[in-house]
């Protein structure tokens, strides 16, 4: 069954992102549109959460969060999965302060334990041009887990470079650039909620000081 959503693309009146950001009042002038609400992240997780339950179970899984953006969704989807896991990190860049992916890893904070005959859900939180992810797959593939899938919360197919099989996907988005949830601007916005576009004013205000 495809786990694949399209989230609705509208503007986000007023009252909804006063009480969306209420909690960073700073950042309700920067928000242009609320592609995919709180409620809708949290039901999907629940969604998936109960299909990976059954995937895994009998399996050794371990559920490896590339930070800083899967932070969230890790966390989330983890009180969904009801089965023995066990946690690990990576820490990535490929974007610095832009907005789009430079095709350039750079591996900041690489894995605590060995992952050799374990089965491994690497969980990211967006997957747009590919390039990141097919890295790091190779990578892991070198360490010969038992298994090795992708699950991702957003993924953007408009803009994909590379072929990837990712087993669990939240939501199809547009090709458009997205905070909140762990999806941060120059490190900002990431506790927001919701995903969300921001407005072309915003992005002269972070880097402009």
């Amino acid at each position: 069954m495809d786990s694949r959503v399209a989230p609705d693309d509208v503007d986000a009146s007023e009252s909804e992102v006063s009480g969306l950001a209420g909690h960073v009042e700073a950042y309700e002038k920067d928000i242009e549109h609320v592609l995919i609400s709180e409620r809708e992240i949290q039901d999907t997780l629940k969604r998936l959460g109960a299909q990976i339950t059954e995937d895994y179970r009998g399996k050794d899984l371990v559920l490896v969060g590339v930070l800083k953006g899967a932070f969230m969704v890790m966390s989330d989807l983890s009180r969904h999965v009801r089965l023995p896991l066990e946690f690990d990190f990576m820490a990535v860049s490929s974007y610095g302060a832009a907005t789009q992916t430079s095709g350039v890893v750079r591996i900041l904070k690489d894995l605590d334990h060995e992952i050799e005959g374990r089965d491994v859900l690497l969980v990211e939180d967006i997957v747009d041009s590919g390039l990141t992810l097919k890295y790091l797959l190779r990578m892991l593939a070198e360490r010969r887990p038992g298994s090795l899938e992708v699950f991702a919360l957003l993924q953007k197919t408009d803009v994909q470079q590379v072929p990837l099989q990712i087993r669990y996907v939240g939501f199809e988005i547009p090709p458009v650039f997205v905070v909140g949830y762990g999806l941060d601007f120059a490190e900002r916005f990431r506790n927001l909620p919701y995903v969300a576009t921001l407005k072309p004013e915003a992005y002269r205000d972070v880097v402009g000081g």
